[in-house]
């Protein structure tokens, strides 16, 4: 395990995206029980992309262009969808006080996975980074993935953790002014729109 692994492990995790603004957001409605639920649901939303990588379903992604576009256009539909309920329906991302009657804890488990798994990137991702870091003479080359995996999936649950913590402490502040929290429900309700324009115009 290398200084320039785990420096660069862990600019890749901090760097705000998908999964940040799903725990923030959550951390806001739900405190920091719900940032941690959040966090870990977006931890395990890595897991397959990791799997993928590890026993080369990511070439099969990379190699069929058919079916990389299917998962990406999910993934796209998937954030739109995350925009539309933020911005209308008041769902369960949605900064309100006291319980969210947008969805049970069910519903962020699910949402954070999902929000991960339908990511094609992700897994192309994996596929070019890892290898990278892997020794050749001291060890089998898929415990090596394994175990940088494992920490790749340890810093991600931390510093996810920290941001939506962060917001959490933030939430009775929030909650307490009306203008700045409809402000911050149209902010992450653009945000993942923006995400998901974003996703539809990357390719492989």
């Amino acid at each position: 395990m290398t200084p320039t692994f785990l420096l660069t492990a862990l600019v890749i995790v901090a760097t705000p995206g998908t999964g940040a603004l799903f725990t923030i957001a959550t951390g806001l409605a739900r405190g920091s029980r719900g940032a941690l639920v959040a966090a870990f649901a977006c931890t395990l939303g890595t897991v397959p992309h990791l799997v993928a990588a590890i026993t080369g379903l990511a070439a099969v992604l990379h190699a069929s262009g058919v079916a990389f576009q299917v998962l990406k256009y999910l993934g796209v539909g998937y954030l739109l969808w995350m925009a539309w309920r933020t911005w209308r329906d008041r769902g369960a991302l949605v900064v309100e006080g006291g319980s969210s009657r947008g969805g049970s804890w069910r519903s962020v488990v699910g949402s954070g996975i999902t929000l991960n798994l339908l990511n094609p990137k992700l897994t192309l991702f994996f596929f070019a980074f890892l290898p990278q870091f892997v020794t050749p003479g001291i060890g089998g080359a898929t415990w090596q993935m394994l175990a940088l995996s494992a920490v790749f999936m340890a810093m991600t649950f931390v510093v996810f953790a920290g941001y939506g913590c962060c917001a959490a402490a933030l939430r009775e502040q929030v909650l307490s002014r009306p203008r700045l929290l409809e402000r911050l429900r149209k902010a992450f309700a653009a945000s993942f729109a923006a995400l998901g324009a974003r996703l539809a115009f990357e390719s492989r």
